[in-house]
Order: C-alpha cells, then sequence, then structure tokens
C-alpha cells in the first residue's frame, strides 16, 4: 500500500502525551476513533475529554459533505491560533477522508499541521506520532485510493487493513453498552455522487469467524447491543476456498453463535443488494433489531439512474412492501439528496411523494454538494440554485416531521422495550412538555431524564432512575414529539 512522508519544520515536541480525538461524521468514523483510542493507549498515550488538557490533537474527519469539511477548516484555523499563541508543542493531526483526499492541500493551507492520516492506515498513528515529535518532521500517510479506482487495482485483502480491528481492547466498561464491529471496508458502488471510494478505497470483507468473535468478546465484556457495520453493510461477501458466506449467512451465524447478544442491528444498507434471504434472517431471529437504514436519495428514476443507483423508485417500493409483510412492526429510516444536478420540480415532488410512501420513522435530508474527483462532479453541472435546493430540503424536511410525529403518536400506549443509552443535559421533566404521570414526589433518589432507543430505533425520553443507563428497560408510551417518544417507567 503506497504511502509517503512530506518532512517539515515543527516545533519542538510537547511533554504531554495526552491526546483529544473529535470526531466528524458516519459511524464508521465513531467506530474508527474508537479502535484509535485503544491503539494510543495500549501504546502509552492517555486519552483526555477536552483540547485543553491534550498534547496532542486529532481530528477524524469526514468528506461525503461540503458542509462537514467547512467545519473541519474552521476548526484547524482555531487549533492554529492557539498553537501560535500560547500552544507551541501542541501537535496536530488531521485523520479520515478528508485527510485521504485532502492531504495536499492541508499541509498547504495549514503548514502548522504536524501529520496528515488516511483512514486506512491508522494503525500506523502511534509511529507517525512519535517520528513527527521525535524527529520535528511533519507525517502523511495515506493509500492513494484515488489512484487505484483510476488504474483499475485489484483491492488488496482484508488483511492489509484489518490491524486497527484486531487491536480492539475489550476491557469492560461500566458506561459502554453498545458496540460497533466493522465486517466489511471500502466500497463498490460507485454512486455519481459520492466520495466514499475516494477515501476508503474498494471493498474488502473481514473473515467470518473474525467477525463472531469480536461480538462474542464484546459481550463477554458487557455490550448488549452490537451493530454490523459497512457502506453497503448487506453487500458483504466472503470467499473462503469454495464456500461463500453472504450476508445473510454472516447475520444468522452471529445471531445463532452469541445467544446472549440481546440486541444486534446492521447499517447501512444498499437498496440493489438487498436479498429476500436477509429478510427472512430478520424476521425469524428474534433479537435482530426490526430495522433498517436504506437510503433512497431520490424518487425519480433519472435522478437515480444519473446517480449511478441501479434501482428503480418501484424496486425500491417493492423492497420496503416484502419487509413489511415478513415484518409489519419493522421501521425504515432513509436518505435524500435535494437539488442533484438537472433535478427538476416535478422530479422533486416525486421525492415528496416517496416520502408519503415509504413512511420513513426518519429521514436524513441533504442539499446536493459537488464532491471534487466524483462522477457527478466531472459530468454534470451543479445547475440547481442555491436557494432552490434550500427550498426544497426545508420541503422535504417539513414533510418529513409531519410523518415522524404521525409515527410517533400512532405508538402511544406502547409498552416499548429501551436500551437506555444515557442522561440528557436537560433537567428531568422539562424536555418536550412531558411531566410526571402519577405521583408528585421524586420517585428516585438518582432520578434524571433518560434517553434510549427502541429495537426500531425510535428515540424515546422518560423519567428514571441514573443507574438504568446501558441496561433495556420497559416503558409505556405516553407522548410524542416529531423526534421523541416521550414515556414512563414501568
Amino acid at each position: 500500500m503506497p504511502c509517503y512522508t512530506d518532512t517539515r519544520r515543527m516545533t519542538p515536541a510537547p511533554q504531554s502525551r495526552n491526546v483529544y480525538i473529535e470526531t466528524y461524521g458516519c459511524q464508521m468514523n465513531q467506530l474508527d476513533s474508537e479502535l484509535l483510542s485503544d491503539r494510543l493507549v495500549a501504546a502509552g498515550f492517555t486519552m483526555v475529554e477536552a483540547v485543553e488538557a491534550a498534547g496532542i490533537v486529532l481530528i477524524n474527519t469526514c468528506s461525503v459533505r461540503e458542509l462537514a469539511e467547512h467545519k473541519v477548516w474552521s476548526h484547524l484555523g482555531r487549533l492554529g491560533v492557539l498553537k501560535k499563541t500560547t500552544r507551541p508543542g501542541l501537535v496536530i493531526g488531521v485523520l479520515g477522508c478528508m485527510a485521504e483526499r485532502e492531504a495536499g492541500v492541508i499541509t498547504k493551507r495549514m503548514p502548522y499541521v504536524d501529520l496528515v492520516c488516511g483512514p486506512a492506515l491508522l494503525d500506523r498513528l502511534p509511529l507517525l506520532i512519535a517520528s513527527a515529535v521525535q524527529n520535528r518532521r511533519a507525517e502523511i500517510a495515506v493509500s492513494g485510493y484515488a489512484h487505484r479506482l483510476e488504474s483499475n487495482d485489484v483491492a488488496p485483502p482484508y488483511e492489509e487493513h484489518d490491524a486497527l480491528d484486531l487491536a480492539r481492547s475489550f476491557a469492560a466498561r461500566p458506561t459502554r453498552a453498545q458496540a460497533f464491529v466493522r465486517i466489511t471496508r471500502g466500497c463498490d458502488k460507485l454512486c455519481s455522487f459520492c466520495v466514499v471510494p475516494f477515501t476508503r478505497g474498494p471493498e474488502v470483507h473481514r473473515p467470518p469467524a473474525q467477525i463472531v468473535e469480536e461480538v462474542r468478546r464484546l459481550v463477554e465484556s458487557g455490550v448488549v447491543e452490537v451493530t454490523l457495520l459497512g457502506q453497503t453493510v448487506n453487500h458483504y461477501a466472503f470467499a473462503d476456498g469454495g464456500k461463500c458466506t453472504s450476508f445473510a449467512d454472516l447475520l444468522y451465524q452471529v445471531h445463532e453463535a452469541v445467544p446472549a447478544l440481546p440486541r444486534l442491528r446492521f447499517v447501512t444498507s444498499y437498496p440493489r443488494d438487498f436479498d429476500d434471504a436477509t429478510l427472512d434472517v430478520m424476521a425469524q431471529a428474534p433479537r435482530i433489531c426490526r430495522y433498517l437504514h436504506l437510503p433512497a436519495q431520490s424518487g425519480a428514476d433519472r435522478i437515480l439512474q444519473a446517480m449511478n443507483r441501479g434501482y428503480t423508485v418501484e424496486g425500491y417500493l417493492a423492497l420496503l412492501e416484502r419487509a413489511r409483510r415478513r415484518m409489519p412492526d419493522i421501521c425504515f429510516a432513509g436518505d435524500m439528496i435535494a437539488g442533484f444536478p438537472t433535478e427538476t420540480e416535478e422530479e422533486h415532488q416525486a421525492s415528496l411523494a416517496l416520502l408519503r410512501l415509504a413512511r420513513y420513522k426518519n429521514c436524513f435530508m441533504f442539499q446536493y454538494s459537488p464532491r471534487s474527483g466524483t462522477v457527478a462532479a466531472r459530468r454534470f453541472v451543479d445547475d440547481v440554485p442555491a436557494e432552490v435546493k434550500h427550498r426544497r430540503n426545508l420541503e422535504l424536511l417539513e414533510l418529513q416531521a409531519s410523518i415522524n410525529l404521525q409515527h410517533n403518536e400512532a405508538r402511544r400506549g406502547h409498552r416499548l422495550e429501551v436500551l437506555v443509552e444515557g442522561q440528557t443535559k436537560i433537567k428531568a421533566h422539562a424536555q418536550g412538555g412531558l411531566v410526571r404521570i402519577g405521583a408528585s414526589k421524586k420517585r428516585w433518589a438518582d432520578e434524571a431524564r433518560l434517553v434510549g432507543r427502541t429495537r426500531g430505533d425510535e428515540i424515546v425520553a422518560f423519567d428514571g432512575p441514573a443507574g438504568l443507563v446501558g441496561q433495556i428497560a420497559t416503558v409505556k408510551a405516553v407522548g410524542a414529539t416529531a423526534l421523541t417518544l416521550l414515556a414512563e417507567l414501568e
């Protein structure tokens, strides 16, 4: 895997080995940051919760949306001022997708950045930090995936990528009830708007036995819910000799091999490749959550073709219907892009129509922004005016908010099983107009406003003892907002 180093003058090394990581973007980035923390701790570093306590600040970046990159540039600017004025020994690193994609621009625009590392090489970070500090030189480590794609190189085997995953710590943590497990790296779909194949590379899949063992060890350490991760998670396929393990096979294996795991999830699914075998496994396996994140991106076939999505609106809706027939209680989430190049008003209305038919429990809306290097940026003029994109995005958001509220209102009176994720920063009974139902006095000495999720990924807020964090509780839904179910602890 190609890697290059750029040597420049750098400030003297700080005494502190305290590391602060700030993470932008998707669950894959969140997992990378968690695994990187484990790797750094094993190498003798100490993780801290604030920039002020750190001698090393690492920004794990996202490059999918233009707004995410703007936030990174602004944050790096603030860090540069801090380093120049009061913290000359501060080590600043840029990691992740933006680092892979914009390494040269970062070092030119921000000469005070001390290291740049793409997502495939994060396991090397302790050595990169040591080299930058001890040798007073800045390090750049990227994989050159854009070149690999253009030259049609074959994807390297997973063993070149999995060092970070294999270095995971399984030490019990009282506050960690949920965990991500990567099953696939990269993406082969080449959607015309997406930079992921250029930043994370082509698909490579982990061996199923390795995945099962990781899940088992997480459960032994106290994890209650595991989410299997992949850019297109259901495209997982691992060939070993004459046998190929499909995603449906893997899902069933994990469910059956780790019976002590209460909840198993997966994200994000790609509609074109979602087969009925996977739906059947979900329907038959009681501990697999009844939730699917299936990004549609548009409700117009012409736009879907321009996006290179590989399916039609009719096929997409048929998939939702097949899932609902097998699992009437399933919840869906989606993604929509407003203002893709050449999108007409009629095609925007088609996207609104898709929202009405899909009935997502929630949907993530984005205004299209061209990403350099993608097919869409090369092939299409970004011809939908910014004000039109903004208006279309708002219309999608407003419609989905009303659908969210209808979905949540329909749950009123239902008993719900909730994994309690934490406390809110708002005092008990002050959120969303929810007041305590029943006794007027506090019922628990450590009463808090708690937030958790159902098996369908619905967000639930309720009052209860703070000690419930990390546990599964049964509540009754008594109210709703567009974003949250309001409930009482039973």
